[in-house]
């Protein structure tokens, strides 16, 4: 039996770094986490879930690992912010300059935001869609500057456009800081009543993108395994939906993460669902 490495467990044909399409960076950092822990065991817990997805895919009609997936070396290991944040910048850049598409696995979120550093180096004009049911926007927490709490605050410090969806909690700080820069805010609460909200979202994008997706956004009817979960989050259809619009915007995403899962012993389900979540990113972005 073939033992099952990297992202998908993919045959050594599908893996090579020169010809992949897709570089997969494990990203255990965790130094900010302020309730449930457990993010550092995050991208493992993917990987090892990801080789029981179906490599096909039943809406797309095609088997999207055949672009290939590298899975690179892990980031953040020695759970060092200053550290961590150099090698991320460095690394997404450089996987951009081979125009491949990263998709880093958390961790924490507060991963994002040297990632985006290193990604606007690239392309100037990119924006960001941040799916979360926080914030983010605090300017620190804890007395960190760059906790997972304010990664959404470095961002809109570097200058960047984004779009955040899914928002349901908040600090006073923040909403007066979305108020006074009237910031692209799509709450939970109003996604319901708002059909055309996917359209509105994509359409204030600019033509490259960084996607940065937190479990959490998901409701906890779907996923419960992550450090902060909130009720009355988004569902497993719209994300695919508001994925294949995207595909199809004519938007270029040029690479993603997906942060904040916090497996459970007993919750195999939760690492399960963020796996097949990386490979639809992959199928409909990559």
């Amino acid at each position: 039996m073939q033992e099952l490495h990297g992202f998908l467990g993919l045959p050594d044909e599908l893996t090579r770094k020169d010809s992949s399409r897709v570089v997969v960076v494990p990203v255990p950092f965790e130094a900010s986490t302020s309730y449930g822990k457990g993010t550092h065991n995050g991208p493992d817990a993917i990987i090892e879930a990801s080789w029981q997805v179906e490599f096909w895919d039943e809406k797309l009609r095609r088997n999207s690992s055949l672009i290939g997936i590298f899975t690179d070396e892990p980031i953040g290991t020695n759970n060092i912010w200053d550290i961590t944040a150099h090698e991320l910048e460095n690394k997404c850049l450089e996987i951009l300059s081979e125009n491949k598409f990263p998709l880093f696995l958390g961790g924490e979120h507060s991963i994002s935001a040297p990632i985006v550093k290193g990604a606007v180096k690239k392309y100037p004009d990119l924006s960001v869609l941040h799916f979360d049911a926080h914030a983010d926007l605090r300017y620190e927490y804890e007395d960190k500057l760059w906790s997972h709490a304010s990664v959404m605050r470095r961002i809109f410090e570097m200058n960047i456009p984004f779009c955040s969806a899914g928002i349901r909690s908040l600090s006073e700080e923040e909403h007066e800081l979305i108020d006074k820069h009237n910031l692209n805010m799509f709450f939970a609460y109003k996604l319901r009543k708002n059909k055309d909200w996917m359209d509105e979202a994509i359409s204030s994008l600019s033509n490259h993108v960084y996607f940065t997706f937190d479990i959490d956004a998901v409701d906890i009817s779907e996923v419960r395994a992550t450090g902060t979960p909130e009720p009355g989050g988004i569902y497993w259809y719209e994300i695919i939906e508001f994925l294949d619009k995207l595909s199809c915007s004519g938007k270029k995403v040029i690479g993603a993460d997906l942060v904040e899962l916090a497996p459970e012993e007993n919750d195999n389900a939760s690492s399960f669902y963020a796996a097949k979540l990386a490979y639809k990113i992959i199928s409909y972005l990559a």
